[in-house]
């Protein structure tokens, strides 16, 4: 076989990953599912496109090997096949960051009112859990949470806040994270507790960024039952 066999040859294979990554949607449903696993129906309800879609989608991230999928009854659960898939879609989304002015453009643009400059780096938060000087709050849905969570953090639903201001403490600083970097819960949950009063942070970065940092025992493969 020649070199040129062989880079003809390799590099179809490589290229596979990149086809699949190759698409807005087939991202966002890598996101979703780095939370846990899911069924078809609910990855339609949360993305709002017909399932059809989500399907088409699925398969060829399974075709290149990225996601796997179990049977439950008469729905099949998606899952991302293991941990460095993870790793790919944050590096992905990295090199987007520094090389696409356009990411930080967006990112402003969306910016919800009043979280500006309240971002607490991991490593600070992690010095701080250390002396039980914050509360810490999830507030993603709550089979997210239930999937893996980081430790000591309580489970608190941005929708449940309105209801559950009784639950925080006044003599610490909240700090809420969410599914990642791009995802809106944790500031919009950071707005409405400044908004009340409460001395309130969001995480840098979110449930993804945590466990490839320092994984808390959770398998990506996830426990529990499908959200």
């Amino acid at each position: 076989m020649s070199h040129r066999q062989f880079k003809e040859r390799i590099y179809s294979q490589f290229a596979r990953v990149g086809h699949a990554l190759a698409n807005d949607r087939r991202l966002e449903l890598l996101d979703l599912l780095a939370q846990g696993p899911r069924h078809v129906d609910a990855l339609s309800v949360e993305m709002e496109i017909p399932i059809a879609n989500v399907s088409q989608h699925l398969q060829v991230l399974r075709n290149a090997r990225l996601v796997e999928s179990d049977r439950d009854g008469t729905r099949v659960i998606y899952r991302l096949a293991d941990e460095g898939v993870l790793r790919l879609w944050l590096a992905l989304r990295s090199v987007a960051e520094s090389r696409l002015a356009e990411v930080r453009q967006i990112v402003e643009e969306f910016a919800i009112e009043g979280v500006k400059d309240s971002t607490l780096p991991r490593g600070e938060l992690r010095e701080l859990l250390g002396k039980d000087e914050v509360f810490l709050i999830d507030v993603r849905p709550t089979l997210e949470y239930e999937h893996g969570h980081l430790p000591g953090a309580v489970s608190m639903p941005v929708d449940e806040l309105p209801q559950r201001l009784g639950e925080l403490p006044d003599d610490k600083i909240i700090v809420a994270y969410c599914r990642g970097s791009y995802c809106l819960f944790a500031d919009e949950a950071v707005a409405f507790l400044r908004e009340k009063g409460y001395e309130a942070n969001r995480m840098e970065g979110g449930w993804e960024e945590w466990w490839v940092e320092e994984p808390p025992g959770v398998e990506l493969k996830g426990t529990g039952q499908p959200i």
